[in-house]
């Protein structure tokens, strides 16, 4: 096991090098979102020197808060976060592109965190697939056996223990088809699936559900251009 967690921690060290382009930065230093940043059906805030991820109460969405740039395929996203009581379930990190019509909201691939796990999904082929209509009858409750099945291999969880109260680093990358996961420099898992090879990933959100999760050095990098 010992030997396994080490060839992990060496391949995650090695990504790291690979992801040598920032797209984009923010340490929240500033007393509000900077002109970059876009939201929907958001009450965050910037004060303190960090974001404070708030869902507005009686909202029908949990408050999303982005960053648009260029198409990429393959990113590393890396932002602190700390969970600042039991109200806090989760936060996600979306990787989008909003001139995908083929899912729902141009979602592609997300990680979900929270302090009890980490789930990675394949939302383009998965539960988001407006291709063939699986989103609808997703929604509708009209899945069949087959489809139900289908949707299970398009996600994998895996077990965290995450404190509150306590600043941790995530990083969640895209590489080909593999979206993998570490925090505190550890890594937690990965996973792979089509949709997540997608080409032009060119939003990253940050999704909290739906209060007290705290973020702070948020950053988006991209792979050397050859």
């Amino acid at each position: 096991m010992k030997t396994i967690l080490l060839l992990l921690a060496s391949s995650t060290l090695a990504l790291a090098q690979n992801y040598t382009r920032t797209i984009f930065s923010d340490d929240f230093s500033s007393d509000a979102f900077g002109p970059r940043w876009g939201h929907y059906k958001s009450g965050s805030v910037v004060k303190d020197g960090m974001l404070v991820g708030i869902t507005p109460e009686g909202s029908d969405h949990s408050t999303v808060d982005n960053i648009k740039f260029d198409g990429e395929r393959d990113l590393e996203v890396s932002v602190k976060f700390r969970f600042v009581s039991d109200k806090a379930k989760s936060f996600n990190v979306w990787f989008d592109d909003k001139n995908y019509k083929g899912s729902h909201a141009g979602h592609i691939c997300q990680a979900s965190i929270s302090p009890k796990g980490v789930n990675l999904s394949d939302a383009k082929t998965g539960g988001f697939d407006l291709t063939g209509g699986l989103y609808d009858r997703k929604k509708a409750n009209q899945l069949t056996a087959e489809e139900k099945a289908m949707l299970a291999t398009k996600a994998k969880s895996f077990p965290v223990s995450v404190s509150l109260n306590d600043w941790h680093t995530l990083v969640a990358r895209t590489k080909g088809d593999e979206l993998s996961v570490s925090i505190d420099g550890k890594p937690v898992g990965s996973f792979k699936s089509p949709g997540i090879t997608h080409e032009t990933k060119s939003l990253v959100s940050l999704t909290t559900n739906q209060v007290d999760v705290n973020y702070d050095d948020f950053s988006i990098k991209a792979t050397a251009k050859p």
